[in-house]
């Protein structure tokens, strides 16, 4: 049985067939809440384990992009066009709660294992699915990735400064944000479960989640009806729908600061500026690329630690543009474990922790496969499989187990 610690989602069981970073997002979520996991990987091991950013990335072997989000699933491979993979599939569906899978439409209905199979033989399953724009619509068939999705999803365009410089979200945000959509729906469905017995079906897309990450600002485009003239702004402005100075300016010192929503009395105050006390009482929305320039050339002559006693005296709303390496020393996520220093293999990987506490303590451990196919013999045996079995089932290729399954624990 899996080794994690008892937590809010302890017994359910779910079946994954996820790969990439949108359907395992979404079960690490899961695992990190105490569901049991089991992954299906194909022989070979999954696309995650072979690719990573970076020039591939790795941590003792083991590509960054699985580690990324496939924390406490339970690794087993199987050959899933091999006849005898078949019964193992179906009891895995008997003992499970959820099936939760990422593939293009169609692929498991081919493969024998779709919505209406899964119900055929489970008949309160709950079965999710997550997709590119959905299982049906005349997209269904497109390839589903995250930055076509930030361009077609407007993201790109609304980022940055259409006429000139249009700008994705420097990570997988629809990915990410798609795997806790899907989470999100997963535990109302295994509510529903709880309470009536009945199964669900649950789908979104990531064609759904980046339109999702942007409720305030596609429902603000629409209501203002100015039309998409609107997204044109000065440089600074961090986006087409704040009052100005909400945006990002440079310093004297190489730094760049983030101003928030401040009143320009306040910030003259701050600045001991009369070229912005002089722009106090003018619409800031209106006239945002006027407040937003003066802004920027009062703060290029500043450095930081200028600034910073006269803002906080002031209640300015602001903060200093980190990169990575300061995000890791930054006291408040030090102090609440948002990222986490995890054994992986002989090396370390720094991971992000889970997001909600739960009784004020987050997930505090769980484990990793290192090599896909580190639980088949385990996981095989907890289905009823007897060991002779086991060993044909490998023998003949419907499954895979390295000779030395390895567990690496990894203390979150």
């Amino acid at each position: 049985m899996s080794d994690k610690p008892a937590g809010v989602l302890a017994g359910m069981k779910v079946l994954s067939f996820c790969h990439y970073l949108q359907g395992p997002a979404c079960t690490q979520y899961l695992t990190d809440m105490g569901a049991d996991v089991v992954k299906i990987e194909p022989r070979d091991g999954a696309f995650e384990r072979h690719w990573a950013g970076a020039d591939r990335a790795k941590v003792d072997g083991v590509s960054a992009f699985y580690i990324v989000a496939n924390r406490g699933s339970r690794s087993l491979a199987l050959d899933l066009k091999h006849p005898d993979a078949k019964k193992v599939v179906e009891a895995l569906i008997r003992r499970s709660h959820v099936v939760v899978e990422n593939f293009r439409a169609g692929v498991l209905e081919r493969l024998g294992f779709g919505y209406a199979q899964a119900r055929a033989i489970k008949p309160d399953i709950i079965y999710a699915s997550a997709s590119g724009y959905g299982a049906d619509g005349p997209y269904k068939d497109r390839p589903g990735q995250d930055l076509l999705i930030q361009a077609m999803s407007g993201l790109v365009h609304a980022t940055g400064v259409p006429s000139s410089a249009p700008t994705p979200v420097g990570c997988a945000v629809a990915d990410q944000h798609g795997g806790a959509l899907l989470a999100l729906g997963i535990v109302g469905a295994y509510a529903k479960w709880l309470a009536t017995g009945e199964g669900t079906r649950v789908e979104t897309s990531l064609l759904a989640a980046g339109i999702d990450l942007q409720g305030e600002a596609l429902t603000t485009y629409f209501a203002a009806g100015r039309g998409p003239g609107i997204f044109e702004r000065d440089r600074h402005l961090g986006t087409w729908f704040h009052e100005s100075p909400y945006g990002i300016y440079r310093l004297a010192d190489g730094h760049h600061v983030a101003l928030s929503m401040n009143d320009p009395a306040k910030l003259a105050r701050a600045l001991d500026s009369n070229r912005i006390a002089g722009l106090a009482g003018i619409n800031r929305y209106e006239e945002r690329d006027r407040l937003a320039i003066a802004v920027a050339r009062e703060l290029a002559g500043r450095t930081l630690d200028e600034l910073a006693g006269p803002f906080d005296r002031e209640g300015i709303w602001y903060a200093r543009v980190d990169d990575y390496e300061a995000l890791r020393r930054n006291p408040q996520v030090v102090h609440a474990g948002l990222l986490r220093e995890i054994p992986a293999g002989n090396g370390t990987a720094i991971v992000v922790g889970h997001p909600v506490r739960y009784d004020g303590t987050a997930p505090a451990s769980a484990t990793f496969a290192p090599r896909h196919g580190a639980h088949t013999r385990d996981v095989l045996a907890e289905l009823g499989f007897e060991a002779a079995a086991i060993d044909d089932l490998v023998r003949s290729g419907a499954a895979f187990a390295p000779a030395e399954p390895a567990k690496v624990s990894l203390s979150l």
